[in-house]
């Protein structure tokens, strides 16, 4: 079951994020994210009330940013990155955001070829953006396709 993460829920979300990240985000982050950010949404996906992964997203203007999506290792290749993806894809177009970006290690094959899947192309490079090895990243961004109609006056 996926859900909206509660403060509740952080001390989980910061577990797996050690487990699955080497530059991992601390409690605090989350606390502000969720607490004081009015720009996020974060999801946590559970079994029997147990949290195996999250996801989190920014959303600005016509813009949404995702921030992290893990799921722990025992719970990967079985589906549940992509219901945390289509969660997120789901807000963003709720949202009328355009487009949705990411960055992502330029070493993080099996990631990049996700997001590949589900439409992101990788648009540039940025240089040491990792703080923990000064790794770089792809940035890649996604068209969405949304119901957003505009309207044009005319003179």
């Amino acid at each position: 079951m996926i859900r909206k993460m509660l403060v509740d829920d952080i001390d989980n979300v910061v577990k797996i994020e050690e487990i699955v990240f080497n530059d991992n985000w601390r409690r605090e982050a989350f606390t502000y994210e969720l607490c004081d950010n009015p720009f996020s949404h974060y999801w946590v996906i559970e079994d029997n009330s147990r949290i195996f992964g999250y996801a989190g997203m920014w959303v600005t203007f016509d813009t949404a940013q995702i921030t992290n999506i893990a799921v722990l290792p025992n719970f990967q290749n079985k589906g549940y990155g992509q219901q945390l993806m289509d969660t997120i894809l789901h807000q963003a177009i709720t949202d009328k955001c355009e487009f949705i970006a990411l960055e992502v290690r330029v070493s993080n094959l099996i990631a990049i070829k996700f997001y590949q899947t589900n439409g992101f192309i990788r648009i540039s490079t940025k240089k040491a953006y990792y703080r923990d090895n000064f790794e770089d990243a792809f940035y890649m961004v996604k068209a969405l396709e949304s119901e957003i109609k505009y309207d044009y006056i005319s003179d």
